[in-house]
Order: C-alpha cells, then structure tokens, then sequence
C-alpha cells in the first residue's frame, strides 16, 4: 500500500471554525495540480471514523486529494450549542469545504467531487443540486435525514414530536439544561434486550459503540430540541431539475429502518444526471459499506474509476 499524508486543517466557516483532515497522495507534491474530493460523514459520526479512515484515505492513495472534516456543532469544529444536527447547515458546510479547497494552489478547482456516508451521501447530494462546483458526487448508503426523522426516528407520529421538541426548546431557551439524546443502545446485547430486532440499529451499535469503529468525537448524539428543523428537508429536493452532474449511488442489497435501500433507488429515479449509476453491493448491508474490507472493496472498484472518468 503507497503512503499518504494526512494534514490537520482548520478554516472559517460562518461564525465558527471548521476542523478537518486532508489527505495527500503518495508522492503529493504541491507544485502539481489534483483533483479533489469532500468527504462527509454520517450523523453522529466523526471525520476519523468512515468519511476519513475509509472513503478519504483510500481515495488519496488512487491520486486524489481527499478533506474529511467534522459538522458544525460536533466533533473538533466549533459552533454552540453542541450536537445540532440541521441539513441546512450540514449542507451549508459542504459549500464552505468547497471554498477551503479552491483556496490551495495544488487543488484543480475545476476538479472538484463529493462523496458522503449514510446521512452524509443525503447532505453531498443535496449540496450537490445547488452548487455545481461539485462536478461528480457519490452516495454511500445514502440516507435523507428529513424523510428518516419524520417516520422512524419520530415512531411516525412527526406531529406529535414537533409539539414535543418545541415544547423542551421553549424549556431550554428558559434556563433548563440541554436534552442530547443518543441514537443507539449503549450495546448490542442492551438493545436485543430492550427488543431491538432492527439490522440496521443493531449493527450501528456494533460499529459505532465497540473498538471497531468508535472514536472519541463519533458521539451518535443529537441535540432533541434542535431536530426540527429536520422535519420539513427534502434531501432530494429539486433533483429533478437541477442535479446534473455524473451520480454514483452505491447502497448494500440488506435493507434496514434506515432506509438507505429505498433511498438508494429513489435519488437515482429522481436525479436528472445523464451520467448516473446504482450499484447495488449484494450480500451486504448499511453498515458492511462503513468499514468491511470487502465490500469496501466493490465500492472502491467503482468509484476510483468513476472519479477518475469525471474529474
């Protein structure tokens, strides 16, 4: 396996800094102009856990340079309060790691792409509808955070968890503290015990709360009273019409409450591209795309060369 370098950045997003990590191909040499890819990470997620250590690291040993950097309000990148998760905002950082790039004198800003994991792929596509500095995206198991918080994550019943997120906002905005809420069980075996049968929850579980995949910022919390603002977002959302650029959606054949199968093939039916393709990783679930060598494998056997054909 070649070297790669791998750079601890910061740059200015709105009222905050942004944190991140760029890695550099083997024999990276900054008088050379490369093509660059943003790598975005699931919700909860952090820039060291799948973004980073998979998608971005191996897209930088195929000659690309690729940035992994963390959400606004979570991990290394400031912003308060902590753990908001907002589309707008997780779209809007997106842009502003575009606008990092094309400030480095070795990124072609002509060649610029995107990829993101889970609610990562839903964020990389809608930035992708409206800035068109994107000139190729990926989707990896991609989920459309607004449709999974208005049927799973709210028990379908969005209404009622809008009067009561509005009602701890109105409490925190008087002085009461923060509610942060985890997303998953502390364990496989407590949420088996607590009936969890879901394949996508459990084995979220299993990577995010064990040594395979847990890192210290990969905190699958979310701040409840801020979720809201989730409820109205459309991640595919004028694709019909403005998502034009080469897609690459790659989902596993083992559905899950996440939804990443049906959303899968719902972009890629939506998405005008006429460069568009779904591969469809069978024998493989959500979470095998997160960090099994093999399907990792198949992924990366796609998108190398679709990176390499479009920028």
């Amino acid at each position: 396996m070649s070297n790669i370098s791998i750079q601890h950045v910061n740059y200015q997003n709105l009222g905050w800094q942004s944190a991140a990590d760029l890695y550099l191909p083997p024999g990276f040499d900054e008088a050379k102009q490369y093509p660059a890819i943003v790598s975005t990470h699931p919700i909860g997620s952090c820039k060291e856990q799948t973004s980073g250590n998979i998608y971005a690291k191996s897209l930088a040993e195929a000659g690309f340079v690729a940035l992994a950097f963390d959400a606004s309000f979570q991990g290394e990148s400031g912003g308060s309060p902590r753990f908001i998760e907002d589309p707008s905002i997780r779209t809007s950082d997106i842009r502003f790691a575009i606008d990092y790039l094309v400030t480095l004198p070795y990124v072609d800003q002509d060649r610029i792409g995107a990829i993101g994991v889970c609610g990562g792929g839903g964020y990389t596509i809608h930035a992708a509808i409206t800035d068109h500095r994107i000139k190729a995206l990926a989707s990896i198991t991609g989920v459309n955070f607004g449709r999974l918080i208005r049927e799973g994550f709210s028990e379908f019943d969005p209404v009622s968890a809008l009067k009561a997120m509005g009602k701890q906002r109105t409490a925190e905005a008087q002085g009461a503290e923060r509610h942060v809420i985890d997303y998953l069980p502390d364990s496989v075996e407590e949420g088996r015990a607590n009936s969890i049968t879901d394949r996508d929850v459990l084995e979220a579980t299993d990577y995010y709360k064990t040594t395979r995949g847990q890192q210290p910022n990969g905190a699958t919390s979310g701040l409840f009273s801020f979720n809201s603002a989730a409820m109205g977002w459309d991640a595919f959302l004028n694709a019909e019409s403005l998502l034009t650029q080469p897609l690459l959606v790659i989902i596993g054949d083992k559905p899950g409450a996440f939804g990443a199968y049906r959303d899968g093939w719902e972009i890629y039916g939506r998405a005008t591209s006429k460069d568009k393709e779904i591969f469809v990783a069978e024998g493989y679930s959500h979470y095998d795309l997160y960090d099994q060598p093999e399907p990792v494998s198949l992924t990366m056997a796609k998108l190398i060369p679709f990176y390499k054909e479009n920028l």
